[in-house]
């Protein structure tokens, strides 16, 4: 078991938060962290994990009591996150997609109708997708080659998703298509898409760097059809969903990342008192002590970007930027941070034997997905533009 060093930013918690990431943590030492370093040489998630994570609440929990979830706030998701992805980043994203993006454009979008036929469902036992990314799109995430036509009643689906985090475990996608391709964006709409539906299936699971344990696959569409009820939002707004919910699924991203930092962290400030050179703890050396400094710094900060940003979502004030910020930053740190860790680990670092290795390797997509560094730099350039 591993311990945390107290944060400052913790202070931020109310009494119930607290308690809760309490609660988080001592599941993720208990149940995650045995698992992490085996399912990530397995590259699959552990089912009897999944239903772990549908009985304790935490794959619905901005989910309304009424539908089954626990009723909290996008903050409590993110401290989640954070928590989970301590011990492994691979449960932070499964469950980082499900309330952030699956969850979030439900509750925001979703009709009634909707919310009462599939929140139930997320919260008790469906994993959900997000299905945006196509080999074509990634960056330019609406140059959709994804085609719908209306059919009488259905909308029909045919082309490929590329690159779908919970793909291989997931019952219910969100798939973004493009109704009228020569409005542009203007076509893109937003299908709740059962796995079970005819013509629906998931193809290749890709063979990754990190967070192996999460599936990331591509998905074949092959004449779905999709009942003219399951478009999310209208047609045509596809676009704004989209953009809405990665916004919010950022900051997700960005706790994913500073809860990989903090746990590479952890596991080396233990290290280095328990390590010996030269008959005293590699602790004890001024250069070693200025480095433990400089990576609590940078993970304090990248905390309370991912904290602000949350807490501005929560109020209803505008977090654009600010989410932007805290992925772009909260990425970087988590790469810095666990690369040094390695460092301070020496050759055991380079080897599967002690956790940092794997959390190296996991640190590498922070940079990359729900928008490149590039994008967030674009996007907060902009905005500051805008005034």
């Amino acid at each position: 078991m591993t311990t945390m060093v107290h944060s400052p930013a913790l202070t931020v918690l109310g009494d119930d938060e607290a308690m809760f990431r309490e609660a988080v943590r001592d599941f993720a030492e208990s149940e995650l962290a045995p698992r992490a370093s085996r399912m990530d040489a397995a590259q699959q998630m552990d089912s009897e994990l999944i239903s772990m994570l549908f009985e304790l609440g935490f794959m619905a929990i901005e989910i309304p009591e009424h539908y089954g979830g626990i009723g909290s706030s996008f903050f409590t998701a993110t401290i989640v996150v954070e928590e989970l992805s301590r011990a492994d980043p691979s449960v932070g994203v499964l469950v980082d997609v499900q309330n952030t993006l699956v969850n979030n454009a439900l509750l925001k979008w979703g009709t009634e109708e909707q919310l009462s036929h599939y929140l139930p469902k997320l919260a008790t036992g469906t994993v959900g997708a997000y299905a945006l990314s196509e080999a074509g799109s990634g960056s330019d995430a609406f140059a959709l080659d994804l085609r719908a036509v209306r059919d009488g009643d259905d909308w029909v689906l045919n082309g490929r998703k590329m690159w779908i985090t919970n793909g291989a475990e997931a019952g219910l996608f969100i798939v973004f298509a493009n109704v009228q391709p020569e409005l542009g964006y203007k076509g893109i709409t937003a299908f709740l898409v059962e796995r079970e539906m005819s013509g629906f299936a998931v193809g290749k699971k890709e063979d990754k760097l990190g967070i192996r344990a999460s599936s990331t696959t591509e998905l074949v569409l092959d004449d779905v059809p999709v009942p003219a009820g399951n478009v999310l939002g209208e047609p045509g707004q596809g676009y704004k969903v989209a953009i809405e919910t990665l916004n919010e699924g950022r900051i997700g991203i960005g706790a994913q990342m500073v809860g990989l930092a903090q746990g590479a962290f952890d596991h080396t400030l233990r290290y280095v008192q328990e390590r010996e050179q030269f008959g005293r703890p590699v602790a004890d050396f001024q250069g070693v002590q200025f480095q433990l400094a400089e990576m609590a710094t940078d993970i304090e900060a990248s905390r309370l970007l991912v904290y602000n940003a949350a807490r501005l979502k929560d109020q209803g004030a505008g977090f654009l930027r600010e989410g932007a910020m805290a992925k772009m930053f909260a990425s970087r740190t988590a790469q810095a941070v666990s690369s040094r860790c390695i460092d301070l680990h020496g050759g055991y670092g380079f080897t599967r034997e002690y956790p940092v290795e794997k959390l190296y390797r996991d640190s590498k997509i922070g940079t990359i997905y729900e928008g490149t560094d590039n994008m967030q730099l674009q996007t907060i350039a902009k905005d500051l533009l805008r005034g």
